[in-house]
């Protein structure tokens, strides 16, 4: 975890680029795969797979330079047969990288809310250019990885929000706000990849719910976490087919695990198990 200025925990975003690049690697066998992120303004190359030098390892290559900086700079894939005689690149790096031996490359930028926030690249040392399904590989990695940095982003966004609440909200607009809150960020966590990143959503949402019922000490959730987000979303006043939407969930999957939470809460219907969930300290 790193800490960042306003205080809120948020997940090393370069562990997601190793994964990222894991995941490339698994998948199409390149033999160079490396990639970095944007901190103030410049590129900085950190990741890498099947380097054989230093060369590269912290490189900040400048928005217009190179191949990765006219990515940067132009917020699009680009693809160069031989590094090393292409006229379309300036050649500020070129002894790192033809001290790696790389011919063909391909760099694709990680576009998050309209904003380069990192590029990878996959490479060849051969002579040959890099094919269609490799240069599709990358850019179906660079969407992944850019929608996992976009929850994060919201995720922040959403913690931020939820430390204007008040402790004790009176005002009935705010807890409605609160509730809806809580179940939004139950809901991200089941898109978040990363398994650190979705302990911590799912946290910060038991915390949502302190603030309108404390309970000191707090009694036992005997709800599984997805029968706790069937039963966030009913309490916003959705419709099963909603849940499942929202969900990403079959309706019928809804219905077994709203089952399953009025049995555990000993409730008879919907409105109930969420009035007891909420009596508990389940719900905020």
């Amino acid at each position: 975890m790193l800490s960042a200025p306003d205080g809120l925990l948020r997940p090393d975003d370069g562990d997601a680029y190793r994964q990222a690049l894991r995941l490339l690697r698994d998948r199409s066998g390149l033999p160079v795969i490396f990639g970095g992120q944007v901190l103030d303004g410049n590129l900085t190359l950190a990741q890498f797979l099947g380097v054989r030098t230093s060369g590269l390892r912290g490189l900040r290559v400048a928005p217009g330079t190179g191949l990765g900086g006219r990515v940067l700079a132009a917020a699009r894939p680009m693809t160069l047969n031989d590094y090393g005689t292409a006229g379309s690149i300036t050649h500020d790096y070129d002894t790192p990288v033809l001290a790696e031996g790389i011919r063909a490359v391909t760099a694709v930028p990680v576009t998050v809310q309209g904003a380069v926030r990192g590029v990878l690249y996959a490479a060849d040392r051969g002579p040959d250019p890099l094919g269609g399904r490799a240069q599709s590989l990358l850019a179906d990695t660079a969407h992944r990885l850019a929608a996992e940095l976009s929850v994060r982003d919201e995720v922040d966004r959403r913690l931020r929000l939820a430390r204007t609440l008040p402790a004790a909200p009176a005002d009935p607009r705010l807890t409605e706000e609160l509730r809806a809150l809580h179940a939004e960020l139950r809901g991200i966590a089941q898109d978040a990849a990363d398994p650190a990143l979705r302990a911590r959503l799912q946290s910060a949402a038991r915390r949502l719910t302190t603030l309108t019922s404390p309970q000191d000490p707090p009694p036992p959730n005997p709800l599984s976490p997805r029968e706790l987000d069937v039963l966030s979303q009913v309490a916003l006043g959705c419709t099963n087919a909603e849940a499942a939407d929202r969900l990403s969930l079959h309706p019928e999957t809804v219905k077994a695990y709203l089952r399953s939470a009025m049995r555990k809460l000993d409730a008879h219907t919907r409105h109930e198990a969420v009035v007891s969930a909420r009596r508990r300290g389940i719900l905020p």
